[in-house]
């Protein structure tokens, strides 16, 4: 197992280029089921998530190519069927849009429960509603595996009773081949919803209102082959924000959509940052002494919860007391003791945790829990005095690509070990 040594006290400075969007590319890669013809998807990152799902395509008969470092190109003409012996023990979190893709193309799929990072129950409740509002039965076996089937699809109008990404985007996958109309009503509204929407709509599929709380997908016979490209990640640009912040840093992150990071932006500039915009890339930078501010993470447009850790260990730098909420997940404060380690102050009550920060953190070694964890313990690692060694660094290869060197072009003393 590898791990980090990371030597703080360095000032963050230089650029860093983003690649493709984790969420939206575990997403789009899957979809391309949906189509028996040829699709590439370009700006794919190069993160331990996808070889995972490059592995689960290929296993339902797929054939995957990399035609270079970001570009995938999909063969799904000899796809058969999606079933349970297909699948290995890696899968993850987001193989549940397998789902949706064997409903929509096949009318049956039978998988195991998805893995992912252990951040609360995230119950299936609303993925199984908008399935079964289409017309197919559910069968749910132990608890190892669930299985879907239908005779048709009909559109249907469906009310999520939360604002789940997951159920959002697999209703989409299943309702593109539905007969009929199918409204999703209180969808949720993230960018990666938008960008899979757009990609359905460029192999041939009918939906609107992706974006916004109303989603409307009028059902097709076939879907084309395209080219299409992944939009840029915002929750790892989000993570360099903070880090520019944390170090008291001066960087410039490239190949963003600006208006995806609205909610970092405003809360970096309430504590004092300057933040300029050039096109599609920012200047984050320090110029004074920062104030800790309150955060509640929320759905798209609100904080989002992927950047809460990262969050705490710049507030635990700073003087001053602050508060975060986590209304998204329950169990999202698990990397706590790990920050204690370091010399953070933290109190957690439920769903909420109080911050005394007393401006410094020390080096020790800790362990990442999840893959945002680790990427806040990288910057906890950056800002404290001393040496930090992250271990189960696993955690972060599943979505950060090249991250020590990244942080190593910005001159951030950071190593593998082996």
């Amino acid at each position: 197992m590898s791990n980090f040594l990371i030597e703080g006290g360095v000032k963050l400075r230089g650029k860093v280029n983003i690649g493709g969007f984790k969420n939206a590319a575990l997403a789009i890669i899957p979809s391309a089921i949906l189509c028996k013809e040829k699709c590439i998807i370009e700006n794919v990152p190069a993160i331990e998530d996808v070889n995972v799902f490059k592995e689960i395509l290929s296993n339902v008969g797929a054939k995957v190519v990399m035609l270079d470092e970001t570009t995938m190109e999909i063969d799904s003409s000899a796809v058969k069927e999606i079933s349970m012996s297909q699948f290995s023990p890696k899968n993850i979190r987001a193989s549940y849009y397998m789902w949706g893709v064997g409903l929509g193309r096949f009318k049956k799929v039978t998988t195991p429960f998805p893995g992912g990072c252990n951040i609360g129950a995230r119950k299936f409740d609303y993925h199984i509603k908008g399935f079964e509002a289409l017309g197919a039965k559910v069968e749910v076996f132990g608890d190892q595996t669930i299985s879907f089937s239908a005779e048709k699809l009909i559109g249907n109008r469906i009310y999520l009773d939360f604002a789940s990404v997951g159920a959002t985007i697999n209703i989409m996958l299943a309702a593109v081949y539905a007969e009929g109309r199918t409204t999703i009503e209180n969808a949720a509204k993230e960018p990666h919803i938008v960008d899979t929407a757009n990609f359905l709509n460029a192999m041939g599929a009918d939906i609107k209102g992706a974006g916004t709380d109303v989603i409307r997908i009028n059902g097709v016979s076939e879907l084309r082959g395209c080219t299409y490209s992944v939009i840029p990640d915002q929750i790892e640009a989000g993570t360099y924000m903070l880090a520019a912040a944390a170090t008291k840093g001066d960087i410039i992150i490239d190949g963003i959509i600006p208006k995806h990071l609205e909610p970092i932006t405003a809360k970096l500039e309430e504590m004092g940052m300057r933040i300029e915009e050039y096109g599609d890339s920012l200047r984050v930078f320090y110029e004074k002494e920062l104030e800790p501010v309150n955060i509640k993470t929320l759905p798209y447009p609100g904080f989002p919860t992927d950047l809460q850790q990262p969050m705490a260990v710049l507030l635990s730098s700073l003087n001053g007391d602050s508060i975060i909420e986590e209304s998204v997940f329950e169990s999202r404060f698990n990397y706590v003791d790990e920050l204690r380690k370091m010399g953070a102050d933290i109190d957690v009550n439920d769903r909420i945790a109080k911050i005394r920060g007393k401006g410094y953190l020390t080096g020790a070694s800790v362990n990442a829990a999840d893959l945002r964890a680790g990427a806040a313990l990288i910057i906890a690692g950056l800002v404290a005095k001393g040496v930090t060694e992250i271990n189960e660094i696993h955690h972060i290869d599943r979505g950060y690509e090249n991250i020590e060197n990244k942080f190593m072009n910005l001159g951030a003393r950071i190593k593998r070990v082996i």
